[in-house]
């Protein structure tokens, strides 16, 4: 029997006025029998709305930093070579090498997944394995695309509290192979800064974790999608918390951190570049207009935007910590806060704000992220609602 499906359009007490919103996810509810629900993944406009919730979700939903759109503008006229053979392609190795205070080679990608996979993807072979840790962003939200790009390469997981662990652990976990024919080879290293629970790696610890790596014969990959916020948090030089302490591979994160639709990928070792860019072609990452997503990351370095939003989230992010300190399930140190609240809590501070519940279901655990543009009040806001909670 046919059945009258009504699309009911979530969290519309949340919605006011304004410009169209767009629903990714719809229940349809049978209009008649209640029980019956299905959820598609479609597009449903809503005229006129658009969310007024308090926005702590993610660093990703943030707007664009004034200085990249001007410099997006700026090179805007004119004719400019194809591929990256333009001036400001051009360029980034030597503003990226004053940056580091290093030589290096810079390349252009379009998301922090490219960065990374195509990074594993030149370092390691389809036979090898990749060390990291079991929360990294390249085990749990990359979809499968550091396998795929490596051909089939291994993720062989270290755990560690704070999303990070320590050169015993490494230790560990290496003993697990045997160089014979009948299992995978340790080939890469593959580090997050900050991780995806706020820690960050000292020099120390990062140099401690790039020997026993080198030792080994293995490259030293490093997840900087938050590389900034991990900066500013530790205090130290870009080429401390880098090539000085042995690593060999940077993904730069920059759309977190007020940037649009360019990420760098960083290699301190000429050598390693290898057929990079070739694997860029082939998976679709060699922008043609590349100026574009040059002048980005030149603006973003040159400016010091990368420091001062870093610094403005992670300024934020410290006073929603101390608004219930009695809550924090990990320490904050960057731009996340992770909070122990109760499912209760979390049902009732989602009327307002928007995060999200993190760890296993029902775990009574949240995240709350700030960006270099988050108002505020919305932090006032936040701040005090928090203030009432219990351990």
């Amino acid at each position: 029997m046919a059945r009258t499906l009504t699309p009911v359009v979530p969290a519309a007490e949340n919605i006011s006025s304004g410009e169209t919103h767009w629903a990714s996810r719809v229940t349809y509810v049978d209009a008649r029998r209640w029980a019956f629900r299905v959820s598609v993944s479609v597009s449903v406009r809503v005229p006129g709305r658009i969310p007024s919730m308090r926005y702590f979700k993610s660093d990703n939903t943030a707007s664009v930093s004034r200085e990249i759109l001007d410099a997006i503008a700026a090179c805007n006229t004119g004719v400019a070579l194809a591929y990256g053979a333009d001036r400001w392609s051009d360029s980034l190795d030597e503003v990226f090498g004053r940056f580091f205070e290093t030589k290096v080679r810079v390349f252009t990608v379009s998301s922090g997944t490219a960065a990374n996979a195509l990074a594993l993807a030149t370092l390691c072979p389809p036979w090898g394995t990749v060390l990291t840790h079991a929360e990294a962003h390249i085990e749990r939200d990359e979809c499968g695309a550091p396998e795929f790009f490596t051909g089939g390469a291994k993720l062989s997981l270290v755990g560690g509290e704070g999303a990070k662990f320590t050169a015993a652990d490494l230790e560990a976990r290496l003993a697990w192979f045997d160089p014979h024919v009948h299992g995978v080879q340790p080939r890469v290293l593959s580090i997050t800064q900050a991780t995806e629970r706020g820690a960050v790696y000292s020099v120390a610890e990062t140099r401690a974790l790039a020997k026993i790596a080198h030792d080994r014969g293995m490259s030293v990959h490093v997840d900087g999608a938050r590389f900034a916020n991990a900066l500013v948090a530790l205090d130290c030089s870009p080429a401390e918390l880098t090539w000085k302490a042995g690593v060999n591979v940077l993904s730069f994160g920059v759309i977190k951190n007020g940037g649009m639709n360019a990420e760098a990928l960083v290699f301190f070792d000429a050598d390693r570049v290898a057929d990079f860019e070739f694997r860029r072609k082939r998976a679709g990452q060699l922008a043609c207009k590349g100026r574009y997503a040059a002048v980005q990351l030149i603006a973003y370095l040159e400016s010091g935007i990368w420091k001062r939003n870093a610094e403005r989230a992670n300024r934020l992010a410290a006073r929603i910590a101390a608004a219930a300190p009695q809550c924090l399930s990990v320490p904050c140190v960057t731009n996340q806060v992770f909070m122990k609240l109760g499912n209760e809590r979390i049902a009732a501070l989602s009327k307002e704000f928007g995060f999200y519940p993190w760890g296993p279901a029902g775990s009574g655990e949240a995240r709350f992220v700030c960006s270099w543009d988050t108002p505020e009040e919305d932090v006032d806001a936040l701040c005090a609602a928090l203030a009432t909670a219990e351990t």
